[in-house]
């Protein structure tokens, strides 16, 4: 791995300590949830920075993974919030 994609391996391993911060000190539903996907996003990060290779042409394979990651994450994130609200609204009554 070069420096350049080093930096990027960095940052997503600052972007999971920030995130597991987060879900060890907040309690509200919604900041939680916006814990959680922040680790998924460092994890993108981190996978495609350890993905890149020095050889020509970049592996296919990381990014199709990575591309059905975000789409799982964002309809984990709708189900997510869709379960938040739903409890909220059944705590009011």
């Amino acid at each position: 791995m070069t420096a350049q994609y080093s930096v990027y391996a960095l940052a997503g391993g600052l972007l999971v300590g920030f995130a597991f911060h987060a879900l060890a000190i907040h309690t509200h539903v919604l900041k939680r949830i916006l814990a959680w996907n922040t680790l998924g996003s460092a994890a993108f990060l981190v996978f495609g920075a350890i993905a890149r290779r020095n050889t020509g042409a970049p592996d296919p394979v990381p990014h199709a993974i990575v591309i059905t990651g975000i789409v799982v994450a964002i309809s984990s994130t709708a189900l997510a919030l869709a379960l938040a609200r739903r409890i909220d609204e059944e705590n009011k009554k």
